[in-house]
């Protein structure tokens, strides 16, 4: 039986959705919600995802800055930037896009953002906080990823839960979040053994590796949950995730496509959170 399609793109629109109504009862409130996005460069990656973060926040109505600034920008001018951001009491979210450019200290500049607007997740007081179970910013891939998995109706716990990356962007969060709905988690990386028949012994298995293609039909569970974080450009130009979907989908009972999978929820999520982020105020 071929698996069943989770797709991130009716999900995120449903979600889209509903913050679009809570952003207007805000603003009958007088307080609209506001998000400043930092795009230092000129990555072609990078300016596509704050292009698309622009328009998804205009979509709910929210407020929303681009402050696209030089490449050969100094790490000084680029903290006065955040300090300026954290006192701005317009903006509720700040999000630096990653990656920076290499002269610049990327864990200093996401230390400088307030830990109340860091709608991307990655303070170490937030990171700290989902560790120990408090209620703060989520990572907003995982976080996707954890709304798509509910989306099956599967319940999370006493499941073998299987992370393939260890990223402080998503494999370490996922796995925080997973054992937080009390799976039992494993994660797996580059130096792991057996891999093949850990990721076989999955019930829910997150591939987050950046492989092209790297987890077969043969490597998983008959009737697993597979989320497919993995967005790789093929030489023919197509994209794919770290999972051979075709093979995959004969023997999973939940995928998520790439694209059209996790990517439209890491969105929608920041826009969450940055919804969040203003109602605490």
């Amino acid at each position: 039986m071929e698996a069943k399609l989770i797709s991130g793109k009716e999900i995120s629109q449903k979600i889209r959705t509903e913050i679009k109504e809570k952003v207007q009862a805000l603003k009958a409130n007088g307080v609209i919600p506001g998000l400043a996005v930092v795009l230092v460069g000129e990555d072609p990656a990078s300016k596509v995802y704050v292009a698309s973060k622009e328009k998804a926040c205009t979509e709910v109505g929210m407020h929303s800055e681009i402050h696209r600034i030089s490449e050969s920008t100094s790490q000084n001018e680029l903290i006065d930037l955040i300090d300026k951001l954290n006192k701005d009491s317009k903006i509720h979210g700040i999000l630096v896009q990653l990656p920076l450019p290499k002269h610049l200290d990327e864990k200093e500049v996401i230390l400088k953002i307030s830990p109340e607007k860091d709608v991307d997740g990655f303070h170490p007081i937030n990171t700290g906080k989902l560790l120990v179970g408090e209620k703060t910013f989520e990572a907003c891939t995982p976080k996707g990823c954890m709304r798509l998995i509910k989306e099956t109706g599967i319940e999370i716990a006493g499941k073998k839960a299987v992370v393939v990356g260890r990223s402080n962007i998503v494999g370490k969060p996922i796995a925080l979040m997973l054992l937080a709905q009390n799976a039992t988690v494993t994660i797996c990386h580059s130096k792991t053994k057996n891999l093949s028949e850990e990721i076989k012994a999955a019930d829910i298995l997150i591939a987050a590796i950046g492989k092209p293609n790297f987890i077969t039909a043969e490597m998983i569970k008959p009737g697993a949950i597979v989320i497919d974080v993995g967005i790789n450009r093929l030489e023919n130009g197509k994209l794919t995730g770290d999972v051979e979907f075709e093979g995959a989908k004969e023997v999973a009972s939940f995928i998520t496509p790439v694209p059209g999978g996790v990517g439209p929820m890491t969105i929608a999520m920041l826009l969450e959170n940055t919804l969040e982020a203003a109602q605490s105020i």
